[in-house]
């Protein structure tokens, strides 16, 4: 039987590249965000509610770029309506809350090693939790090497570890692959794009209301900022729909493995647009990409019969 366009294995990669390369140019972005709309590191409300109105907008352009393509207006099911409240909390409300106040309380290096253990995360939950797939050698061995790679990459800039930084960040890895098993759970009976703008949607008024409680504060006058933030915005929607649609046709560890690709994209997009160039190229990153390239290969190698 002739294998459906997303179902084919050079499709995933493709896709999966993609995605982490939209994702791996949030970064430069999310640090102009600040900077226009004058936000420092330590207003965990301003970021709460600035992360909390990217993912709203992220819900909207789902929602109007899915009904536009399937030519229907895209509404919840009732199975879907038990579902979105599940994703929102674990993919967005739940991971970015603990993410971004991890990361206002921890250096950047360390948020980024710590990230990278999602495809950790990810194939053991997906294989001891969910039974979706078989755990061996092969797979753990691939996502080892994936943080490995992110590893070297950083390691001589490691800092020391901090409590509630480090920990925040690990709990919304955590909250990271918990949501890539539900996706898969989700959507065997709803559609994923559907299911992606909802959670987005509601989780965004999610961040953006503790945000509001807290305190947050944005002034949107600035233009500039918000070409950033609706930049932000399709980011999330483009990415996590089509990752939302590779993991409705594959296992969750060939999906997951490919989130170590994620710091590697956001280091060479950041050398273009922060001429950080001399730390990209080091030794140590082109190590890294030759590591995180090849547990790549071994996690979506064929499985022999």
């Amino acid at each position: 039987m002739q294998k459906t366009f997303w179902k084919r294995r050079s499709v995933l990669i493709l896709t999966a590249i993609f995605c982490c390369a939209l994702w791996g140019s949030a970064v430069p972005f999310i640090k102009t965000g600040y900077q226009l709309f004058s936000i420092s590191a330590s207003d965990t409300p301003s970021i709460l509610l600035f992360a909390g109105l990217r993912f709203t907008c992220s819900g909207i352009l789902v929602l109007l770029i899915g009904s536009l393509i399937q030519k229907r207006l895209l509404l919840p099911t009732r199975t879907a309506v038990r579902s979105i409240p599940v994703l929102a909390f674990f993919q967005t409300a739940g991971q970015y809350f603990f993410y971004y106040i991890g990361l206002a309380h921890t250096s950047g290096v360390n948020g980024s090693i710590i990230s990278g253990t999602s495809a950790f995360f990810a194939l053991l939950i997906a294989s001891l939790l969910f039974h979706y797939e078989r755990l061996d050698l092969r797979k753990v061995i691939g996502c080892l090497l994936g943080f490995f790679g992110i590893l070297i990459m950083n390691i001589q800039d490691l800092q020391s570890i901090s409590g509630l930084g480090d920990g925040f960040v690990l709990i919304s890895q955590i909250c990271s692959a918990l949501s890539a098993a539900f996706i898969k759970k989700f959507t065997k009976t709803d559609d994923a794009v559907m299911l992606s703008g909802y959670q987005f949607f509601l989780g965004g008024i999610v961040l953006v209301l503790i945000g509001s409680c807290m305190g947050g504060h944005l002034a949107l006058t600035n233009i500039a900022g918000i070409g950033v933030l609706l930049h932000l915005a399709f980011v999330s929607a483009c990415a996590y729909t089509l990752w939302g649609i590779l993991l409705s046709n594959h296992p969750v560890s060939q999906v997951g493995i490919f989130s170590c690709l994620i710091p590697v994209m956001g280091v060479l997009l950041s050398a273009f647009m922060l001429q950080e160039t001399q730390q990209a190229f080091s030794f140590s990153s082109l190590i890294s990409l030759l590591l995180i390239v090849w547990g790549v290969g071994l996690v979506n190698a064929r499985e022999e019969n």
